[in-house]
């Protein structure tokens, strides 16, 4: 099929590729003149682990093309995906300018039915104003699909071609089938294409999201509550985790969760929820929580110094907001960093894959290593903020002999708490012993 998909973001790029690997033709559509040149040269614009293999392969089979000209890269196209950005107003409600602008400029351009999908995380009624926008113009037939992504950075390609399930809404049986032969080569192992009309769609990537986030906000205070009744919230975990009906994924404590997804979708449902005067009080508390948790190793540290933090410096591992990405949106590394910077703290910094993406932000603010190792040279300690695999076993030997001061306050509970104690550092967790 003839594919367009309106938006090169992380939603739109991995969308377009991944639809192209299976012999759709896809044109990917943006109004960034410089990301589509790039793109256009076969330059990937963002850090997706297995993504850039796809990328190349469906460049040089001419099944994947990039233009910032709208009606150029929706001719002759049967399906156009709207993935385009939803960021977060000051009321914490989903702007939808993006969307409703491309809504505008599509109707006059159709000239034979299609089926326009919104791929981006939208509110309840988003289909139905898409809907009227581009019925204002259009003189053919169409139909507007609801279509929310599930994907997890770090591992968005293996849930686009391998998803646990594709959630549709839409009523019409035309746009039905049109759905159900686009997702087919992905659900051959029997995975479910669950139809549901556009508004429970919608609904329905909040609900998932939202959940999902209260999980991890409840765990971190479960957290908070062992460490101060003498409980090991590893423990906890587990005998929590292996009850089936609740399941082990995200009970894993931290320092709060961040990105692009959770913070924004649990906002917007906190505030569509408030548009129809209804209290959701337990969205409430889940914001509350991990705005708090975010910050929840920095009394320890200034415990750790006597309240004199001015002329120390940490090392920071980590600065995206999970691993195997390079997004720093809402990254709580990012605030703890500038709660330090403003305590006069150094701040020695390394990441796999973000630090360029922090660099634009804070510039010269904090110095950038390309190893750990590098980073925690002389530093009065190290603060783990990201749960890189390259961190779970560092050679603390070395470790031990080029830091100032043998002291770990980790955001992700890495190591194992004998292990430190044999070793003789001071280490500080989530939800569990301090070793002193």
């Amino acid at each position: 099929m003839k594919i367009a998909v309106v938006g090169t973001g992380y939603v739109g790029l991995v969308t377009g590729t991944c639809f192209a690997e299976t012999g759709n033709t896809v044109t990917c559509i943006d109004i960034d003149k410089e990301k589509v040149k790039k793109l256009q040269s076969g330059v990937i614009t963002i850090y997706e682990p297995g993504l850039e293999v796809l990328f190349e392969r469906n460049i040089k089979q001419n099944r994947l093309h990039f233009t910032t000209d709208l009606q150029e890269g929706i001719k002759d196209a049967k399906i156009i995906f709207l993935a385009l950005p939803t960021p977060p107003g000051e009321d914490g409600s989903a702007d939808l300018k993006y969307i409703l602008k491309v809504a505008d400029d599509l109707g006059p351009l159709l000239n034979a039915y299609t089926v326009i999908i919104d791929k981006s995380t939208v509110p309840v009624g988003t289909a139905d104003k898409v809907r009227e926008r581009i019925a204002k113009n259009a003189k053919v037939e169409f139909d507007v699909v609801s279509n929310p992504e599930f994907l997890r950075e770090g591992v968005a390609v293996e849930d686009f071609m391998k998803p646990d399930r594709v959630v549709l809404g839409t009523t019409s049986p035309k746009a039905k089938h049109v759905m159900e032969t686009l997702y087919g080569p992905f659900l051959r192992q029997g995975n479910p294409l669950i139809f549901m009309d556009e508004r429970s769609a919608e609904l329905t990537k909040y609900a998932a999201n939202s959940f999902l986030a209260t999980k991890i906000s409840f765990m971190n205070e479960i957290a908070n509550l062992c460490e101060l009744v003498g409980a090991d919230v590893d423990a906890v975990r587990k005998g929590v985790g292996t009850d089936s009906r609740i399941g082990k994924r995200f009970l894993f404590p931290g320092i709060g969760y961040g990105g692009s997804c959770f913070p924004k979708d649990v906002q917007a449902l906190a505030k569509s929820s408030l548009d129809v005067k209804y209290d959701f009080k337990i969205l409430n508390a889940v914001m509350e929580v991990n705005q708090t948790q975010k910050l929840r190793l920095l009394p320890k540290i200034k415990a750790f110094f006597n309240g004199d933090l001015k002329g120390k410096t940490i090392a920071f591992w980590g600065l995206s907001f999970k691993p195997h990405t390079d997004d720093i949106r809402e990254a709580p590394a990012l605030y703890n960093i500038e709660e330090l910077l403003n305590e006069g703290v150094t701040i020695k910094a390394h990441d796999p894959e973000a630090m360029p993406n922090v660099k634009r932000i804070l510039k010269d603010k904090i110095q950038y290593f390309d190893n750990p190792y590098d980073a925690a040279q002389d530093a009065d300690a190290i603060f783990i903020a990201t749960e890189w695999p390259e961190f779970r076993t560092p050679d603390f030997e070395k470790l031990s002999s080029i830091v100032k001061s043998k002291v770990i306050f980790d955001g992700r509970n890495l190591y194992d708490l004998n292990i430190m104690k044999e070793l003789g550092f001071v280490y500080h967790s989530i939800g569990r012993e301090a070793i002193q």
